[in-house]
């Protein structure tokens, strides 16, 4: 039997337990998540520090009478520790909810849904991927994290609903040094690694390494073209996935995307961006027990979908869609374009080649306003070729300009990024991205 068939029936157990131990009318929802996780960290392209961790745990709610408390349990993987683990805790929550006030926006949801996903991806052997690494990276000075492993989720509830999903993915996160100090910021991620594709993203990074040795070109503020390959898109999308698309954001007027969604702002025909669900590292299911489907939220520059979390469907009247109480994405998949990767430079002509950005914010929200800083591998390019590494510039530009008017092309190639945080488990949250062209972006300092 796998591993995801032993966890999956372990978590069974414990909700056969708690359907027999609840009394009417309390209800519950017990949310699952594990991991069973490979971690490398190298150093000077060495091993530096290797582990597995193994850990699991259920988020226990008690509802009574529109009241409702929460409880993370740690599980050991002795079902009948367990269970005493559990029965405490639903004491404990017993005790609470009578200290507690009604909450006016609970919306449970009492479908008695039921959903499986395993993606099974036979994973890369790890001392294999170290190999292939250390060769990669001889005499070269390579600061790198990898993890790979099943991370597993469940979800059910009192009402019936019974939800499971496990994927594999690995994700080799790492910077090559030059000897000036400074360095080129890369990542391999996915399900299943492939040597070549795996040779081949390191061979660009080794050849921007290169570069990194020119002196430093610093550039007077202003306006340059510039390509923003899929890492610094990825900024520009994380900063406007936090509110963007938020359906209490949007109906509180602080989304940074109120204008797109008001209709009095548009990007670029040529930008659709889904959440998109199937296939990806995220379950299809909610923590609050709503199943999650592809949302299309942005069709072809306008505003298509919102995400509805249950207290915003409450509090606002709408239906709630799966998305998490934060709302934000966590499978973001945005559409190609037609730039060949192979000819990027060529179309560039003259500018900028932005490999990453860093520290991104909101200078001017309602207008998604984003300034932040050029910092890892960015190049100056001239007729088509890379002339000299950049110093570090602050840019200061709004979305419906990067991602609108001055849009020129995406390219038809994509990378996979995932979610590098390991605060107390892997991350599920993945992107799917093009690198884009632009017409203009503005420098300030």
């Amino acid at each position: 039997m796998s591993t995801s068939s032993n966890q999956a029936e372990a978590f069974k157990a414990l909700v056969h337990w708690l359907r027999d131990a609840v009394r009417e009318p309390e209800q519950f929802t017990l949310s699952y998540a594990a991991e069973s996780s490979a971690f490398v960290r190298f150093n000077h392209a060495k091993v530096r520090q290797a582990g597995q961790v193994q850990q699991a745990s259920v988020g226990l709610k008690l509802i009574d009478d529109g009241r409702h408390a929460d409880l993370n349990i740690t599980l050991c993987g002795d079902a009948q520790v367990d269970v005493q683990r559990l029965a405490e805790g639903l004491q404990q929550l017993r005790d609470t909810l009578p200290l507690l006030p009604q909450d006016p926006y609970l919306l449970l949801n009492y479908t008695g849904w039921q959903s499986r996903n395993v993606q099974d991806h036979p994973l890369p052997d790890t001392e294999q991927v170290v190999a292939q690494i250390t060769q990669a990276a001889e005499g070269l000075d390579l600061v790198g994290f990898y993890a790979a492993g099943p991370i597993s989720r469940g979800f059910a509830s009192s009402s019936g609903a019974f939800g499971w999903h496990q994927a594999n993915s690995f994700n080799f996160d790492f910077s090559l040094f030059h000897d000036n100090g400074q360095a080129v910021k890369a990542s391999y991620a996915g399900h299943d690694w492939n040597s070549e594709g795996f040779a081949s993203r390191f061979a660009q990074a080794r050849e921007q390494l290169a570069f990194l040795g020119r002196p430093q070109r610093t550039l007077a503020p202003g306006q340059y073209r510039a390509y923003l390959a899929p890492a610094a898109m990825g900024e520009i999308m994380d900063m406007l996935g936090w509110g963007g698309f938020s359906a209490q954001s949007i109906a509180s007027k602080n989304s940074p995307l109120q204008k797109l969604y008001a209709g009095d702002s548009s990007f670029s025909p040529l930008v659709s961006l889904d959440e998109k669900v199937s296939g990806s590292l995220s379950p299809a299911f909610s923590g609050e027990g709503y199943p999650r489907s592809d949302l299309g939220l942005i069709v072809n520059g306008k505003a298509g979908a919102q995400m509805v979390s249950s207290r915003s469907a409450a509090e606002y009247g709408l239906t709630a869609n799966g998305a998490s109480g934060g709302e934000m994405p966590s499978a973001l998949n945005m559409a190609a374009g037609e730039l060949p990767e192979a000819e990027i430079l060529k179309q560039l002509g003259t500018g900028l080649y932005i490999s990453n950005l860093w520290y991104l914010n909101y200078s001017d929200q309602p207008a998604a306003r984003l300034t932040g800083m050029t910092r890892f591998a960015t190049f100056w390019v001239e007729n088509g070729e890379i002339q000299a590494p950049v110093s570090t510039m602050r840019f200061d530009d709004s979305a419906y300009s990067l991602l609108g008017s001055q849009l020129e092309a995406l390219t038809a190639e994509r990378e996979l990024l995932l979610s590098a945080s390991t605060y107390s488990q892997r991350a599920t949250d993945s992107a799917l991205l093009p690198g884009a062209l632009v017409s203009r972006l503005t420098l300030t300092l």
